[in-house]
Parts: structure tokens; C-alpha cells; sequence
């Protein structure tokens, strides 16, 4: 049978981005829908903007602490419609770099919504059917509101990029990174943060060790962060049932339950006007914005995939393969719409191995083992490997580990801590896991993570000469464990 095309790729996230580009170097033919901006969740309204959100936020503290170094700087207003302004240019300008990346390989753009009709067919909301040996889903996710009454009043993540004007207080529902990296970034850019989250810490997953501290770091920041409880009920505060309700009254909310459907956001309309709440230990409390951060859910909605026989687990993921192959031969999947790692870069290995499987006879399976990440909070927040609960688990280990004041903060008289810890196997020896919580730690995990996995030991990392004065060098002089487990 003849088709249109080799590929068809539906999203234009980095993903379908990479498998589209490095298919049609192969000298596929390869066409690619998107039903909204090029580049997807991380250019548009994830990784990038919410970085330069951070970059704009530690503007306050250095000018704070360059006080304590001599300079007479002194802290300025920040405008958020002028640094909006340029963020939006700034993702113009990377959607257009996305574009041209596509069509510099000849891969043909649908600016159209797609559905997959057949297990080699693809129809589009122009009208047009097109045919095509190979379709990838590559379609991502996104944010979703708990099940719960009025919820539609709280903003999602995708909305902080596009207020019109910030908030003076907002409450944060939620403890998971995204929660945590936006209760930082806008407390830097003055807002008052309170942050809510149903769990016993935040974080759940990462080290318990790093955890405690990044959120003692949080609260000296100001964050008004509460754990334990949850929000059971909201409503406009125009109409908030009689009796009082403090602006800023502190209390005591949690993360959000069970995920509903998620409907759709207009920030301007009823989302992000003030909102009354109240928690399940009856105390009321107004705020000008709720963001709930409780979680995201896979793209699948309207593909039309289970009526063809692809298989959706009950988180309403693609299920796949090794290879992102799903229960349809013909048909594939990649990046957060399998909710395999929901990392950028795991996507964008997922469309470079697809590519290897399927047009250049070479089947690779993406590697999913040791796949350092960070959270982008105030300090960040890096990882690689397991954590110190998850490798006590599997065998008998060594912890290395120290907490301390960096250089910087206590020359200038400030409380914040740095922790570096190595989790290490006492039978091989091997670096299991390196957890590290300071400035720039999203940069220092990327380096760890090769020799983690390298498979190097404690004893590759002691024989490494250390780098002085710097904090990263407590990684390779930490030559006692602190305990054994």
C-alpha cells in the first residue's frame, strides 16, 4: 500500500519535534500537526518561561545581599508587565526557531488539530485525511484541577505565564516540584506565598534528607508553607459564606485530592480573582489567587486511540513498549503522554531512539536508568539515583553527607544551608545516588550524573582532587560515612 507519508507525527513539543527532524534526515517523508504552539509544554509553558521566571526572582535577594558585600544598590520595583512583555517575545522567538528546525527537513506543518482514524491514518480539523506507515503520538500533557466544586476559580501553571498582573498573595496548592519552583519564583517577585500541601513534607519521591531542608530554606524565605491538611472548600470571596475571614491569616491547608477532568482555562475570566477558602480544620481565609499544582495528566483526550485498540493505562497514559511501541504496530508514542519520566530531555532521547528503531534498522530502546534531574527552587534542588530510602531498601549501604553555610551566605551573616550527600553501596562500592541542595545544583548534578553513571565508586570520587574553595568539593573530601543502613 502506498502512503502519503512514512511518518506521522502528532506534537510539536521537543519530542515530536526530534523524532520528526532526525526521521526526515533519514530521508523519510514526514509531516507533523500541532494544535497550538510549536515547541509544546517546555518552550511554551513549562521549562523555558518558568527558568526565566527564577532568573527574575533572585534578582532581590543578590541586590539584598550585595549590601553585605559593600555595594549601596538598592532593590528596585519589579515590572511584571515589562518582563512579561519580553518573555513572550522571548517565546516567539524560540517557536519560530522550532519551526524552522522542521522545515529546514522538508517536514510538512499542519497547524491543525489531529486525530488518528485508522491504524495508518490520521484525519485533521481542516478536513484533510492523510495516510501514513508510521504515526507517533508525541502529544504531552498537562496541569489539572482537583474534583472538586468552583475549582475552576483556581489558576493552573500554564495560567502564571499569562496574568495580566501578579497577584499581592497567593495560595499554592500542592508539594510537588512545580508547586515548590512557583512558590519560590513568586515569592522573589514580591508576592506573598502561601503554600498548602495534604502530604507529611514536600517532595514526595525525592531524598527525605534534601526535602527537610529545601523546605526549612522555603520558610525562611517568607513561603507561609503548611503540611497536613486540605482544602475542602472555595468560592469567590464576593460571595463567601457570612462570618469572618482574615486576609493573611495564616492556617492550615494541604494538596488537593482525587484529579477530575480539567476544563478549560481563561485566565481573565473567572480564574484568578480573589478566592475565598476554607480547610478541613475550619478555618477561612482569602486570597487574591489560588494555583493549584496537584498534577498532570497525558494528552489522550479526542486522539481517538482506544476505539483502534491502543491501550490507555488508568492514569490515562499510552501504554508502550521498550521500543514506545504501542498495542497497534503501526502506531508509537513518546514523551509525557506515556508518563514514563516527565523530563524534557527523556522525550527528546525517546524521538532519537524511535528514529534508530524504526527508520534506521537499529532498535533502541531509550534509557531510562540514572536519569539525573532538578528542581529549580530557592536553593535547587539536583538528583541522580536512588535516594537514600530507596537504596536501603534494595541493600546495604554507606551515606555521606554534610549540610553546611556556603562561603557566600556566611560572609553575609545569612542562614541559608547547602547539602551534599552521597549514597553508596557497601558491596560494590558504587555511587548509588548523589543528592545536592545549593545554588546552582541543577548545574552541578548534570556532572555528577556522568560519573554516576559511569558506575563509579566512592573511591573514584576520593581520588578526584578537589576543586577549592568551592562547595562542590565537600562531594569528592567526604571521606567517613555518617551511618550505615
Amino acid at each position: 500500500m502506498a502512503f502519503d507519508v512514512d511518518l506521522f507525527v502528532i506534537g510539536g513539543g521537543s519530542g515530536g519535534v526530534r523524532a520528526a527532524r532526525t526521521a526526515a534526515e533519514t530521508g523519510a517523508r514526514v509531516a507533523l500537526a500541532e494544535d497550538s504552539r510549536m515547541g509544546g509544554t517546555c518552550v511554551i509553558r513549562g521549562c523555558v518561561p518558568k527558568k526565566l521566571m527564577v532568573f527574575a526572582s533572585e534578582f532581590r535577594e543578590q541586590v539584598k545581599l550585595a549590601h553585605e558585600y559593600g555595594w549601596s544598590a538598592e532593590p528596585g520595583t519589579f515590572a511584571w508587565p515589562v518582563f512579561r512583555a519580553r518573555l513572550h517575545s522571548e517565546l516567539d522567538r524560540l517557536e519560530q526557531i522550532y519551526r524552522g528546525i522542521l522545515e529546514r527537513n522538508d517536514v510538512v506543518i499542519h497547524d491543525a488539530r489531529a486525530r488518528v482514524t485508522g491504524p495508518n491514518e490520521v484525519e485533521l480539523d481542516t478536513g484533510a485525511t492523510i495516510t501514513a506507515k508510521h504515526i507517533l503520538i508525541a502529544t504531552g500533557g498537562h496541569p489539572v484541577r482537583p474534583d472538586m466544586q468552583n475549582a475552576e476559580l483556581g489558576l493552573v501553571s500554564d495560567d502564571i505565564f499569562l496574568l495580566e498582573e501578579l497577584p499581592k498573595s497567593l495560595l499554592i496548592i500542592g508539594g510537588g516540584y512545580i508547586a515548590c519552583e512557583f512558590a519560590c519564583i513568586l515569592n522573589g517577585l514580591g508576592v506573598e506565598v502561601t503554600q498548602f500541601y495534604r502530604g507529611a513534607q514536600i517532595l514526595r519521591g525525592f531524598d527525605e534528607e534534601a526535602r527537610g531542608l529545601l523546605a526549612e530554606a522555603m520558610r525562611e524565605q517568607g513561603i507561609d508553607l503548611h503540611l497536613g491538611t486540605n482544602i475542602v472548600e472555595m468560592c469567590p470571596a464576593a460571595s463567601r459564606p457570612s462570618g469572618p475571614a482574615e486576609m493573611g491569616a495564616p492556617v492550615e491547608f494541604g494538596g488537593s485530592s482525587g484529579l477530575g477532568p480539567e476544563p478549560e482555562t481563561d485566565p481573565s475570566s473567572e480564574a484568578g480573582k480573589p478566592v475565598w477558602v476554607k480547610a478541613t480544620n475550619g478555618k477561612e481565609q482569602v486570597f487574591d489567587n489560588v494555583l493549584f499544582a496537584t498534577g498532570r495528566q497525558p494528552n489522550v483526550k479526542g486522539l481517538g486511540l482506544e476505539e483502534l485498540g491502543v491501550k490507555v493505562n488508568r492514569r490515562g497514559a499510552i501504554e508502550v513498549d521498550d521500543y514506545s511501541r504501542t498495542a497497534v504496530p503501526s502506531i508509537w508514542a513518546i514523551g509525557d503522554v506515556t508518563d514514563r519520566i516527565q523530563l524534557t530531555p527523556v522525550a527528546i532521547r525517546e524521538g532519537a531512539a524511535f528514529t534508530e528503531t524504526v527508520f534506521k534498522d537499529n532498535p533502541t530502546k531509550p534509557d531510562h536508568d540514572l536519569v539525573p534531574s532538578a528542581v529549580f527552587t530557592q536553593p535547587e534542588l539536583g538528583t541522580v539515583g536512588l535516594t537514600e530510602e530507596q537504596a536501603r531498601d534494595q541493600e546495604e549501604i554507606e551515606v555521606y553527607c554534610t549540610s553546611f553555610r556556603p562561603m557566600k551566605s556566611a560572609f553575609a551573616g545569612r542562614p541559608h544551608r547547602v547539602l551534599m550527600k552521597l549514597v553508596v553501596s557497601k558491596a560494590s562500592r558504587k555511587v548509588l545516588g548523589c543528592h545536592i541542595v545549593a545554588d546552582g545544583a541543577g548545574e552541578l548534578i548534570q556532572m555528577v550524573g556522568i560519573a554516576v553513571k559511569a558506575g563509579l565508586t566512592k573511591e573514584d570520587f576520593d581520588r578526584t582532587v578537589a576543586v577549592h574553595p568551592t562547595i562542590s568539593e565537600e562531594l569528592v573530601t567526604m571521606y567517613a560515612p555518617v551511618r550505615t543502613a
